[in-house]
């Protein structure tokens, strides 16, 4: 829609917004490395901490929500190399890691089990964001830019438009007039990086209201419909091509009924209090040329 229709509209739009939330909290080959300069990427200091305030912004003209959502996989095989695919379950397709992930949850072994959680589906979601302040990166402020993040930011973007007690007022957290500025607070917490103080700011209307600054922002959202093309992920072919030479093994196709295995260490970690690890961006996961990044963030984390 354009810019004066989305304004026009924008009323309606947090119910939408939360049913697809809700739609999405309740199931459980690429060419982005040219496009690194696209998305933006918090930084930490030496001790993990870090800081920045930025904007969420509404859906783009022909969008229907401001978010989009994927699964990737990220081990490191027994010979040393790493596997780092998005899955073909985010489109809706077998996927032969997810399949080889039923066939070891289902034997019955712990230790099975236990590479299943190694090896689980990690939830990313995108968004379209503009950076009010950040410190550590000041050319960053003032741009739009795409920012990957997982489920707990995505819990507090559902939190604030379906609050949980009767006398919280639903904010829409996209929206330019009734938004807020979203202050990302970060820690390191046994190992990994906890988003648990960030917080909205008080609702204001973003760049004072503006219509001229805001219809440029518009203006200058990505398109985050790609991320659900099929040509952005590689064949079930190639993928378990990759998925036997990591593991030094054949993988074979499973036809059996799949289970929905990522919940499972997420649910572990909420019960002793640890955080989810650090989302990886895009760019990052498409050439074997990033190992090295990866087995950094291992040590890290």
């Amino acid at each position: 829609m354009s810019f004066s229709a989305m304004k026009k509209n924008r009323k309606t739009q947090i119910d939408a917004m939360v049913k697809a939330a809700e739609a999405v909290s309740g199931n459980k080959n690429n060419d982005w490395d040219k496009d690194a300069d696209k998305y933006w990427k918090p930084t930490v200091d030496k001790s993990g901490n870090g800081y920045a305030v930025f904007r969420f912004l509404p859906a783009a003209e022909g969008e229907d929500v401001p978010w989009v959502r994927y699964w990737d996989h990220g081990f490191q095989g027994p010979g040393g190399m790493w596997y780092i695919e998005r899955s073909l379950t985010s489109i809706g397709k077998q996927d032969p890691l997810s399949e080889m992930n039923t066939v070891l949850w289902n034997s019955g072994l712990d230790s099975d089990k236990e590479l299943v959680r190694q090896r689980k589906r990690r939830l990313h979601y995108v968004s379209n964001i503009y950076v009010v302040s950040d410190s550590a990166n000041p050319a960053n402020e003032g741009k739009t830019f795409m920012y990957v993040y997982g489920k707990k930011i995505f819990d507090k973007l559902t939190e604030a438009m379906q609050p949980e007690f009767p006398d919280d007022v639903p904010v829409n957290p996209f929206d330019f007039w009734g938004g807020a500025d979203f202050k990302l607070k970060i820690r390191k917490v046994e190992g990994y990086r906890n988003y648990d103080r960030s917080e909205f700011g008080d609702v204001s209307e973003f760049l004072g209201g503006d219509d001229v600054k805001l219809e440029g922002v518009y203006n200058s959202l990505y398109n985050l419909q790609e991320f659900n093309g099929e040509s952005q992920y590689k064949t079930y072919d190639e993928l378990k091509t990759k998925l036997a030479r990591v593991l030094g093994t054949t993988v074979q196709r499973n036809t059996a009924e799949s289970v929905e295995l990522d919940e499972v260490k997420e649910m572990n970690e909420v019960a002793v209090g640890i955080a989810e690890p650090e989302s990886v961006t895009p760019a990052a996961t498409s050439t074997d040329d990033t190992l090295s990044y990866f087995a950094k963030l291992a040590q890290e984390g």
